[in-house]
């Protein structure tokens, strides 16, 4: 197991943080609130790398489910049967995907940092919409149609998201020069 070093360990900590500003930056939209959490959990796997990425949100996760109301609507173990859980699940996978495919080379491209960020952000939406209609339909018994899903949940939501795709790669493609001083 690689030792985690302690600049490492501000760092999870500060995009951790971030994240949960980014939870209270909001733009209310029918059922799936347009948040700057799919950023900062970008820009972790971006600027930290796939596992660095994912343990910052990994501790997001963590510290609201053990009750510190870091969420979009709170905290507690109880958000597990949210709808909306599955997009933080998605979070921490999608912060480790995009840091290992843009991280591969020393200097990706901007082609590679947004592929990096597309396949991400499919990620997020794939788990996010599957997990709200299974919780919705099987858990909580507020069934949700294919349609009405993939309109709420990803028609209205996603414009944002893609405009958060491409601001995350400028200012990555912008800070590598930076980036490569310290590693």
């Amino acid at each position: 197991m690689k030792k985690i070093t302690i600049k490492q360990m501000i760092f999870c900590g500060l995009f951790a943080a971030l994240t949960a500003v980014g939870a209270f930056i909001k733009i209310p939209i029918p059922v799936l609130p347009f948040t700057l959490q799919f950023l900062f959990t970008m820009m972790a796997g971006l600027l930290l790398g796939g596992e660095m990425g994912a343990c910052s949100v990994f501790i997001y996760m963590f510290l609201g489910l053990a009750g510190l109301p870091i969420f979009t609507e709170g905290g507690g173990i109880g958000y597990i049967i949210k709808p909306t859980f599955g997009y933080i699940i998605g979070f921490c996978i999608a912060s480790y995907v995009t840091g290992k495919i843009a991280n591969k080379v020393k200097n990706p491209t901007y082609k590679r940092i947004l592929g990096a960020n597309f396949i991400g952000l499919i990620i997020v939406y794939s788990l996010g919409m599957i997990y709200y209609y299974i919780i919705c339909n099987f858990v909580i018994n507020a069934p949700i149609g294919v349609w009405p899903l993939f309109l709420y949940c990803f028609i209205l939501a996603i414009p944002g998201d893609i405009l958060l795709c491409l601001i995350s790669a400028l200012i990555y493609k912008r800070l590598i020069p930076v980036i490569n001083l310290f590693r």
